[in-house]
């Protein structure tokens, strides 16, 4: 199935007493990037968590955000560092002392200043905090990957209309590339009836001349590799995976013919159809950027 690379999931829940929530969001890169923001205190599962997903994403910058509360059960010290406490009761009483203020000092007024406090925790068992947070991501994951999937099957249905229309316009080339060469053939004989008058016209000269002109704008060639790689790209969006780079390659081949198209065509028609045929690849190439 076709991804693109632009995706958003989110999962919350409680695993054995602990409150996790795991968000991610993804936009076009060239490469596969991740970057993390965890809850501080377990950034040791940073490396666990960029492995992880790059099993299962391949190209795109993903964020990853990771909160981790604390477990209900978890035993957990809390110390009073009593020289700083000291030192903001006695500021306070100053600043009471100087200005005149009620001195209203409470316990609860110097709880604010939350550094005079340091929690001590145990130490977490880091491999069944991954267990534990893993079904978390997987469940985040899986509705990250579902909106991909959904938006990749949007841009396949709009990259192969394109491709049919495409398609469509080669075969209008091909119908009409050799009619030029008649029309050629007769504006030709005409300009040296003209120019000759009563004398007896080479018809060989023309012949050989139209020739000439027809192997100089023959598209042939141009528009049966735009065919097959047209047939190769279908099979390469059905095939699914990560084939933006595959793509990519394709497309700018395609361009590749259709600039010789254009090079070779001295017809105002077929010139036109070169033009719609560049800018339906172009849009064609805006849409692959942002696949997977």
């Amino acid at each position: 199935m076709v991804r693109s690379m632009t995706g958003y999931g989110r999962c919350e829940a409680v695993v054995d007493g602990r409150e996790i929530s795991v968000e991610m969001k993804s936009v076009n890169h060239r490469y596969f990037e991740v970057g993390t923001r965890i809850t501080r205190g377990y950034n040791f599962l940073e490396d666990k968590l960029k492995k992880y997903l790059q099993t299962k994403i391949s190209r795109g910058k993903v964020d990853v955000f990771v909160t981790i509360g604390a477990a209900e059960n978890e035993d957990a010290e809390v110390t009073v560092n009593h020289s700083l406490a000291s030192g903001y009761i006695n500021a306070l009483r100053e600043i009471a002392e100087k200005y005149g203020l009620p001195d209203d000092i409470t316990v609860s007024s110097v709880a604010r200043y939350s550094d005079i406090f340091s929690v001590h925790k145990q130490a977490e068992d880091e491999e069944k905090l991954w267990n534990d947070v893993l079904p978390v991501v997987d469940s985040a994951l899986n509705d990250f990957i579902a909106m991909r999937e959904a938006e990749g099957e949007r841009m396949k249905a709009d990259v192969l209309s394109r491709a049919e229309t495409i398609i469509k316009i080669v075969g209008e080339i091909e119908e009409r590339s050799p009619q030029t060469v008649v029309e050629y053939k007769a504006k030709l004989t005409e300009r040296i009836n003209e120019l000759l008058e009563n004398s007896t016209v080479d018809e060989e000269r023309i012949a050989m001349e139209a020739a000439i002109f027809a192997d100089k704008i023959a598209v042939d060639e141009e528009t049966v590799r735009l065919r097959s790689h047209f047939a190769q790209m279908n099979d390469i969006m059905s095939s699914g995976g990560s084939i933006g780079r595959k793509l990519d390659f394709i497309v700018q081949e395609m361009n590749r013919e259709a600039n010789t198209i254009g090079s070779k065509v001295t017809d105002a028609e077929l010139a036109h159809k070169v033009v719609d045929i560049k800018a339906e690849l172009e849009k064609i190439r805006e849409q692959i950027q942002n696949i997977e």
